[in-house]
């Protein structure tokens, strides 16, 4: 399998392509977690199949973006392989095929060969490219992205059965112009190396179980740093552009607050290859004075140089 993803859907601001409660800091003092930095592919599994564009069926009957699959001739429908195994099945060429739009329930017929030509426009996941952003050492978990991830089709965060994260391969970098977000082109090889699952979809990201060696930007853990102590000045963003390996680059923080602060990136090969920000970097670590102090989480469209980022104790927490 080669699968290849543009872009993961972003906020209104363009968040740069988805545990336990573990709170920001222990008892005993500031929490470590391992910063990580690579490319990383994301499977959502919805459990059940959605359309994704409007589609004539026939006889004027449409199918929506947005309509849910629940039935065809009266069998449940959760997936691609339900969606051929019944419209295989031995019965009349008509079918009755039932979905839920804007919570009613519509019914459309059509014969089965209508409906195997439908494959084209339906999906049973949502499918993105992000940053892996730390593990943490004591519980097993991991966190990415900085936000949630948002289906375009669903318009919200999109209710899912499980889900996967994996290492991608970066190919090939469209470079950001002013209004113009460029993005990685990414890809998953057969054989893909399974990272962990995804166990939450949050504000703050995406959370799950790690079950990988991989090892990270550090090969220990960092301290994280406390929002407060987060500063104007030199800092830098670990993150992969080519290939799988992470590499450094400089940037300046230029505005800070407990819950957000503000950088422009000033190295100049990122700059070079990257034009600045690019989509996929949404979860990119970012260490100052030797700690871990937060993550890229977006860009600004028309200034790709400049970014946003949430401070990693916050992203702890899962959501405001």
């Amino acid at each position: 399998m080669r699968w290849i993803s543009r872009k993961l859907m972003l906020p209104a601001l363009l968040a740069v392509l988805f545990l336990s409660g573990a709170s920001g800091a222990a008892a005993d003092g500031p929490k470590s977690l391992i910063p990580m930095g690579h490319s990383i592919g994301i499977h959502l599994e919805l459990g059940m199949l959605i359309v994704t564009d409007d589609v004539l069926v026939a006889d004027e009957q449409w199918l929506k973006a947005g309509d849910v699959v629940r039935t065809l001739d009266g069998k449940e429908i959760s997936t691609l392989k339900d969606l051929t195994k019944a419209a295989n099945a031995p019965g009349g060429a008509e079918s009755v095929l039932e979905i839920e739009r804007e919570g009613k329930e519509i019914e459309i017929g059509a014969t089965k060969q209508e409906l195997l030509s439908l494959h084209s426009f339906v999906r049973e996941r949502t499918e993105g490219i992000g940053t892996l952003t730390y593990v943490d050492p004591e519980t097993g978990e991991y966190g990415a992205l900085g936000h949630q991830i948002i289906d375009r089709t669903l318009d919200g965060a999109p209710p899912f059965s499980g889900g996967s994260i994996f290492l991608a391969d970066v190919e090939q970098i469209k470079k950001s112009e002013p209004g113009k977000p460029g993005y990685k082109i990414s890809s998953i090889e057969s054989g893909h190396q399974l990272l962990g699952d995804i166990q939450e979809n949050e504000i703050y990201g995406i959370f799950g179980k790690w079950s990988s060696s991989l090892t990270g930007a550090f090969p220990k853990p960092l301290e994280i740093m406390r929002p407060a102590e987060i500063r104007e000045g030199e800092a830098e963003i670990y993150t992969t552009i080519k290939g799988t390996e992470i590499d450094k680059y400089s940037i300046k923080i230029t505005a800070a607050a407990d819950d957000v602060f503000r950088f422009t990136v000033t190295d100049r090969e990122l700059i070079e290859k990257t034009g600045g920000i690019l989509q996929g970097m949404s979860g990119s670590p970012i260490i100052q004075d030797g700690k871990f102090a937060g993550v890229v989480t977006h860009m600004f469209v028309e200034e790709p140089l400049k970014g946003a980022a949430l401070p990693v104790e916050e992203m702890t927490k899962r959501k405001p």
